[in-house]
């Protein structure tokens, strides 16, 4: 038999055995099964505890290693955020409470202090609304708690940002919360770069690039005049977190500078560096002490390029307009 005939005999066989390997799987495993093993694969492929949703730009585009790296995972590295609790609903009164358990499984009791906290828990809604930065206190088991009353209805993530002293590595672990009631979303729909909290203004320069660190000086200003009255919070004049718009993943960002001493006074600029790992929009909060009162202040900014091979930037792959239909 010639060459061609034989290969298309073998294949002619191949078509049949998979039809019977499909009529006996079909028959033996049930459709509802099948799919629900197609749903499981999914699931898994995402990160755990990361919230999607069809219309967000980076869903799918975070692997294990980065999300990780950028707080959307629920465990890293052996370490696991468990036991986390809230109120179910706005307008109740509870506690929200975490454990850090290690890769022995045990409740994690000993962390060093970073930025004069042993854990810094970081909530905001999806759409960037909301946000808060609080210090829960921890039991001698392990437990992290604080008072909680929700203020609006929605779908939350809780950060916990931590420094084990088993590792001195810090690690930034997330999970979400469902806060049942009328949820009316409030994406930004455009860059924020100036904006004004309790009486004070606060506006941000600087160019933000993908894949480089970037300076943003934050300016600190009352009723048109510079604030020199800044004084220490959490270790430093000021305390920015930075957010990816859409997934919220967590950046860490670093102010510049010395540790300021007690009593001592700063102002009206503060400057950080920032990681951007993508293009795209990013959610700043600034939190910043005058006569010992924290404030907070949102801003929103794009990416202006991206890094290039050779440590510069080139323009056009960042800053792009999301729209005011865009989704978290």
């Amino acid at each position: 038999m010639k060459a061609p005939a034989r290969l298309g005999l073998y294949g002619l066989v191949l078509v049949a055995v998979f039809a019977v390997a499909a009529f006996t799987a079909n028959a033996i495993v049930p459709d509802s099964t099948v799919q629900a093993w197609a749903e499981e694969t999914t699931d898994n492929n995402h990160t755990e505890g990361h919230d999607m949703t069809g219309d967000d730009p980076h869903a799918g585009h975070t692997s294990g290693a980065d999300a990780a790296s950028l707080g959307l995972g629920l465990a890293q590295d052996g370490y696991q955020l468990t036991g986390v609790t809230a109120p179910t609903a706005t307008g109740e009164d509870g506690e929200l409470s975490l454990t850090v358990t290690g890769p022995d499984g045990h409740p994690v009791t000993d962390f060093e202090l970073e930025h004069e906290k042993e854990l810094h828990l970081i909530v905001v809604r999806s759409d960037g609304q909301h946000f808060r930065h609080v210090h829960p206190e921890r039991d001698n088991q392990g437990a992290w708690s604080i008072p909680w009353e929700w203020e609006a209805a929605g779908s939350y993530r809780v950060f916990a940002d931590f420094v084990p002293t088993e590792t001195g590595s810090g690690m930034t672990l997330s999970t979400s919360v469902q806060v049942a009631g009328d949820y009316a979303p409030a994406p930004a729909d455009g860059p924020v770069t100036e904006t004004t909290v309790d009486g004070y203004t606060v506006a941000v320069s600087g160019d933000l690039v993908a894949g480089s660190g970037s300076e943003l000086t934050m300016t600190i200003t009352q009723d048109g005049e510079p604030v020199t009255a800044l004084e220490p919070y959490l270790g430093a004049f000021g305390h920015l977190v930075a957010l990816r718009d859409g997934d919220l993943a967590y950046l860490h960002v670093h102010p510049h500078g010395d540790a300021p001493e007690a009593g001592e006074t700063s102002g009206p600029e503060i400057v950080f560096e920032a990681n951007a790992p993508t293009p795209g929009r990013y959610l700043l909060f600034l939190d910043f002490q005058i006569d010992g009162q924290v404030h907070t202040a949102p801003l929103v900014v794009d990416t202006t390029g991206e890094a290039s091979p050779d440590g510069g930037s080139h323009e056009g792959a960042g800053g792009h307009e999301e729209g005011g239909d865009h989704e978290h």
